[in-house]
């Protein structure tokens, strides 16, 4: 069964001082859908000279109207681009869709509303904020002030694309700063129409601008050098992460990271094997298995391995894979070629390892064109490979045995990783023991991806700097006076 007729794709311009506009010199490049590989549209490409003209505009606008706007002004205007967001939720679900290939189920039941909630949650919690104040005896109050922290370059990834932006940018609007927005080339469209509904919502010209591109030697490593810019908030990979920070040095830009995560997915014998299976099909595959918080480490206490391999293997066989506009598909496209080569590049070294691949690991049969792997369980790698160590980003997991409670802890954190970690006991003793050593930014026990937008976000070693969410959000967007008076 089919959905009904998809909405036509977009062409991508910048998005400077409240004006979509072509590059200087006129360039572009070519918006490929990864599920059938034909062109959707042209992107124009920026560079230097755009992000310039967006960091002049952002800050002039850090001195305009925006600046004296109330935070109840400031809050209306977060929660008319959430209900923006939620009017036209089919169409950036379809163009989400189109963009990244990922089943538009998914992107319309996931993505786009919890794009709307971003907003609408920061909407609220701004006007709750408050600051600290300290009485030194009958010699002194000291009290805090918040101010903007200024012009934030965001730099977003392709895999939740509109969900992860928004996460970054409605507490960064919320706070009073301005913002270059830099899209993943990969996925442009629901970016570009964020930025008719900002404009639609009452955002003043030059507060948010976009810049398409590219990474180091384009838009991105111009955001990330540039003295302008006071703040930098980027979601993506370790390796870009740290090139981000060397061109940021010279000017000892604020940033933000979330990284890469290669997390554990921990199963104890007494767990409830059935809501086990459930949840780590999910946590193993939605998406295409490119969500940073997968569990693509599965270790299974060895009493409950071999039925927990013949339950995970059954159900992961019955997902469908293939056309994300399918209603009963469960697995869509690999983001590009680039990236589904790459996927496939850790399935030969697998199998060079001496693995056996229990079910997938190939295109499935009648796809001729777009990017599609099956989803893939691996077992019979030890803790060396490189398929247990590295992070593959695609429907890949590995499963290994252990025994007892110090082996596997030892395991889960040998990596340099650190994002997150799932759980699965029914000794409470031993989810608080085990839950404590674990050395990750977010664990959950007995599920996986229940979020509440209050709690801190992030990961410790490769997976990132920092923590976002609530008050950790806030932190990050503003800059704290400490103002002395001395009675």
């Amino acid at each position: 069964m089919q959905t009904k007729t998809k909405i036509q794709a977009i062409d991508c311009l910048h998005f400077i001082n409240g004006q979509f506009v072509e590059s200087q010199n006129q360039s572009f490049f070519e918006n490929i859908n990864p599920a059938t590989e034909e062109v959707l549209g042209t992107v124009a490409e920026g560079g230097k000279k755009e992000v310039d003209f967006a960091v002049a505009a952002a800050r002039r606008a850090l001195d305009g109207p925006w600046k004296s706007m109330t935070l109840q002004e400031r809050s209306k205007i977060l929660r008319r681009i959430g209900d923006l967001i939620l009017e036209r939720q089919e169409e950036l679900a379809h163009l989400e869709c189109l963009d990244t290939g990922k089943p538009f189920s998914l992107a319309n039941t996931i993505d786009i509303p919890r794009a709307a909630y971003n907003f609408h949650f920061f909407a609220d919690y701004i006007t709750s904020v408050g600051t600290d104040a300290y009485q030194q005896d009958q010699q002194a109050l000291h009290y805090t002030h918040r101010r903007p922290v200024g012009v934030v370059g965001i730099i977003k990834p392709w895999n939740l694309p509109l969900l992860l932006l928004t996460w970054k940018l409605a507490p960064c609007l919320g706070m009073g700063n301005t913002a270059i927005v830099k899209p993943a080339e990969w996925t442009p469209m629901t970016a570009t129409v964020l930025m008719e509904i900002i404009k639609e919502a009452g955002v003043p010209d030059g507060v948010v601008n976009l810049v398409h591109g590219f990474g180091p030697n384009s838009a991105g490593g111009a955001i990330a050098e540039h003295p302008d810019i006071d703040a930098i908030s980027f979601i993506g990979e370790p390796g870009t992460g740290s090139a981000i920070m060397k061109s940021a040095a010279d000017s000892l830009k604020k940033l933000s990271y979330e990284l890469g995560g290669k997390n554990p997915n921990i199963i104890f014998a007494d767990s409830d094997l059935d809501e086990v299976i459930e949840t780590t099909v999910r946590s193993s595959f939605i998406n295409q298995g490119e969500v940073c918080l997968c569990g693509s480490r599965i270790y299974v206490e060895r009493p409950a391995y071999n039925q927990f391999l013949e339950q995970f293997t059954k159900k992961t066989k019955g997902l469908k894979v293939g056309d994300p506009y399918d209603t009963e598909t469960n697995v869509g496209a690999l983001i590009s070629k680039e990236h589904y080569d790459r996927v496939n590049s850790y399935l030969e070294i697998a199998r060079e390892d001496g693995a056996t691949i229990l079910t997938g690991g190939r295109r499935p049969e009648g796809f001729e064109k777009g990017y599609y792997l099956e989803p893939t369980i691996i077992t019979g790698l030890d803790r060396n490979s490189r398929c247990v160590r590295e992070e593959i980003f695609g429907p890949v997991v590995t499963v290994i045995p252990f025994d007892t409670e110090e082996e596997v802890i030892m395991q889960a954190n040998d990596t340099h990783y650190g994002l997150s970690a799932t759980i699965w006991t029914n000794d409470l003793r031993r989810a608080h023991r085990v839950a404590h050593q674990i050395e990750a930014g977010i664990i959950w026990v007995n599920t996986w991806f229940l979020r509440d937008l209050r709690t801190p976000f992030g990961g410790m070693k490769n997976s990132g700097i920092g923590r976002t969410g609530g008050m950790h959000s806030i932190d990050f967007y503003s800059e704290l006076s400490n103002i002395t008076i001395k009675l």
